[in-house]
């Protein structure tokens, strides 16, 4: 995984954002779901996870200049039971902070999901398991910036005068 990488996901996170905040009638009303402060402490908490992740194993030295992950990025690289459950916690934490999304969008998330896991303990290719992160990433962002509502908005934007 390349820098460009990681700056084309992070483009897309945020061409997703912008489209949000630019187009009124997003999130459409017919899909939009609220998340409780739960669901948003779940959602995030399993982002941060996952890009801790992501993170150990393809910019080992940038975790590693944090004080006490040494032993992290040992576990995750190992690609053992720790590793597995390194990746499978904050997946879950994402799905079920997302929970109450739109059945689709939580279907093709999981997918995607399970589809970095698979690509990632099978031995596949390195540039197949990245086309997997990518897919799992945008459609964690378009499901967050298309679909959820904060916990603070009380209603969805397109119902406010």
């Amino acid at each position: 995984m390349s820098t460009v990488f990681v700056l084309a996901l992070a483009g897309v996170a945020l061409a997703l954002l912008l489209l949000r905040l630019a187009v009124p009638g997003l999130p459409p009303t017919r899909f939009t779901r609220r998340l409780s402060a739960l669901d948003l402490a779940a959602t995030v908490a399993g982002a941060l996870g996952l890009v801790l992740h992501c993170t150990s194993m393809f910019f080992p030295q940038a975790v590693a200049a944090i004080p006490g992950t040494e032993g992290v990025v040992d576990q995750i690289n190992s690609l053992g039971t720790a590793s597995k459950i390194w990746y499978a916690i904050p997946a879950l934490l994402v799905l079920a902070g997302l929970r109450r999304q739109h059945l689709a969008a939580l279907a093709l998330l999981a997918a995607s999901l399970l589809a970095v896991g698979i690509t990632m303990y099978n031995g596949s290719a390195q540039s197949v398991h990245v086309v997997t992160i990518f897919a799992a990433g945008v459609m964690l962002a378009a499901t967050v910036f298309l679909l959820a509502t904060p916990p603070w908005q009380q209603e969805p934007a397109t119902a406010r005068s």
